[in-house]
């Protein structure tokens, strides 16, 4: 007898647990009745938490806001405690560089989520590279970013010289930076770690259910996502936003930090598979206005004023990838326009600008970082290019490559399909729809000149290919190129000839691939797909449908939403380091 009512207690008990999981009421009784009010004296200072959602752009944001996905930042707005601003990334549209802009003012040098460093042994860097993100912070830090002041980095590739940093990629080597009294709040009740295993088991049966759905409804353009992919999803979209929500509660709760940043990275990720504008994106806004209501809310327990403000590092644009559309990737391309006996590398995919590496290829990235990727490099692969290569029509003359070639090349055996980094003679990596292309025999950048004479298949096969929106190459004689099918841009003075290629990528496309020709490490040949203002679509060269990385459409048209007692200046903000100036001025203000 005494058995059923214990049974039926345990089944109540799990039942009330499962049901109330995500319940607001439930989680503050849980979280907040331990905290006492007044900890610590008020400093008379208001702190400010930046909350960003990576990769949601102006008009998805706008959409989602109106289809009441976002409640939360739509009271916001209606009582006009906060404003919108608009602004435009760089180029690259994508995290790496956004977040060295807006955290540390300077973002010069980083043309992509990855990049090839001729000079450094043709060393291929990754923005979240265990190795390379380090390096990368060092060279765009001058100490001055910003959280240096009692400052706080949570979930960000950058720390912004941030003293306390909790799954910051750049100091993610540094296991005492670790720690934080904020993980208290983490685990400040007994249910929570079971509260965000059931949550992070839902979102991965939401995937399934996703994948389930668009092929019942046949909805294009869709990629194949896999049995793992969930899981990853699930990692970045569950574990990383509840830890990520509790640690900012103990971060406001205990007073001391004046300001905080934070990456939110489910709608980046599951846009990226799903589509920008798909009900499984919209739903995981959804689950972000709710972290952002549990923070609204947590400031009332806080010893002292905070401020929230919400914001997103670049958008994304839709669109079926360049191999569903062409049956070939951007390296198949590249190979049909070399000699076969050309070495190639690529690497195709940036999806882990959202932490997607750090679930999916722990062992592989702690190779990386012990070995250093593309160290090793043969020196016998590598030529210093002839200085005296001038004219458009004169072919190089590279000593000791002819005789090189005839006596190691084996008659009628096809060159190897795959070949390493350090090994290749030809690197191409991408970024969306953004393309890169080292010519890696030779250490410093070629100009268009010097790879008409070594590949003069090379340029004109990709911006006569249907998915090319422009090539750029910088001219000996013209300066900076940027070349589409019917027409040239010459950037330098803005000169066209015939029609401009640049027209559908906005006003300021000039500028921006201005700006990154001067960079150290830019690539011999820059490649962007094409831009379909009609469709809003673009060709990634990786798969995804929801990209970034380049130019075209929503994915350089982030957000920023403020206090409206802000002065964000009359002027429109374009660029991420034009975004740092801003913020850091407004760090003084309040």
């Amino acid at each position: 007898m005494i058995l059923t009512p214990l049974a039926m207690a345990a089944v109540t008990a799990l039942l009330s647990a499962i049901l109330t999981i995500d319940d607001d009421a439930t989680y503050y009784r849980n979280v907040i009745r331990k905290i006492k009010k007044g900890k610590i004296k008020f400093k008379g200072k208001p702190g400010i938490i930046f909350l960003e959602i990576d990769g949601l752009a102006l008009n998805i944001l706008n959409e989602a806001i109106k289809n009441g996905s976002m409640p939360t930042l739509k009271r916001w707005l209606d009582e006009g405690t906060h404003k919108v601003t608009g602004w435009e990334t760089d180029l690259s549209s994508q995290t790496g560089a956004s977040q060295a802009g807006i955290l540390h003012g300077n973002n010069h040098n980083i043309p992509a989520f990855r990049w090839v460093e001729k000079d450094n042994n043709n060393k291929i860097m990754v923005s979240t590279g265990l190795s390379d993100a380090p390096i990368i912070e060092k060279r765009i830090s001058d100490g001055n970013g910003l959280l240096n002041c009692h400052g706080a980095s949570r979930s960000n590739l950058f720390s912004g010289d941030a003293a306390d940093v909790i799954f910051t990629y750049s100091k993610l080597k540094n296991l005492r930076r670790f720690y934080s009294r904020a993980w208290y709040y983490v685990y400040s009740y007994p249910s929570n770690f079971a509260r965000i295993v059931v949550l992070f088991f839902w979102d991965v049966f939401l995937d399934f259910a996703s994948q389930l759905l668009h092929i019942i409804k046949n909805i294009r353009p869709r990629i194949r996502r896999g049995l793992i992919y969930p899981f990853i999803r699930g990692g970045a979209n569950v574990f990383l936003r509840e830890v990520t929500t509790a640690v900012l509660i103990g971060d406001m709760l205990d007073g001391k930090v004046d300001v905080a940043y934070v990456t939110y990275l489910g709608y980046d990720e599951i846009a990226h598979h799903s589509g920008t504008r798909d009900w499984d994106a919209f739903y995981a806004l959804k689950k972000l206005d709710m972290q952002f209501h549990r923070l609204e809310n947590a400031r009332k327990y806080a010893p002292r004023p905070y401020q929230l403000v919400v914001q997103s590092d670049h958008g994304q644009t839709n669109g079926a990838t360049f191999l569903q559309r062409y049956g070939l990737t951007l390296e198949d391309l590249v190979r049909e326009l070399i000699p076969p006996e050309t070495l190639i590398y690529s690497e195709l995919s940036s999806n882990e600008d959202h932490f997607g590496q750090a679930f999916q290829n722990p062992i592989e990235d702690s190779k990386l970082y012990l070995k250093g990727r593309g160290d090793l490099v043969a020196g016998e692969s590598r030529y210093i290019f002839n200085q005296a290569v001038r004219k458009v029509d004169e072919a190089p003359v590279i000593r000791g490559k002819v005789l090189d070639y005839l006596q190691r090349h084996e008659i009628g055996q096809a060159p190897p399909k795959k070949t390493s980094s350090s090994e290749a003679q030809v690197i191409v990596l991408a970024s969306g729809n953004l393309g890169l292309i080292y010519l890696t025999e030779y250490v410093k950048r070629l100009t268009f000149e010097q790879i008409k004479a070594i590949y003069p298949d090379l340029i004109p096969g990709l911006v006569q290919h249907d998915g090319i929106g422009f090539v750029m190459v910088h001219s000996e004689k013209y300066g900076p190129m940027a070349m589409g099918r019917e027409g040239i841009c010459y950037l330098k003075d803005g000169t066209i000839e015939g029609d401009d290629p640049l027209t559908p990528f906005g006003p300021r496309a000039r500028e921006h691939l201005s700006r990154t020709d001067t960079f150290k490490h830019v690539p011999d040949i820059l490649v962007n797909s094409f831009y379909d203002p009609v469709t809003n679509e673009v060709a990634a060269f990786e798969e995804l449908v929801g990209s970034h990385g380049g130019l075209g459409g929503e994915q350089t048209q982030p957000f920023i939403l403020h206090p409206s007692e802000w002065n964000m200046g009359s002027e429109e903000i374009v660029g991420a380091e034009k975004l740092h100036e801003l913020l850091k001025r407004q760090l003084k203000e309040v």
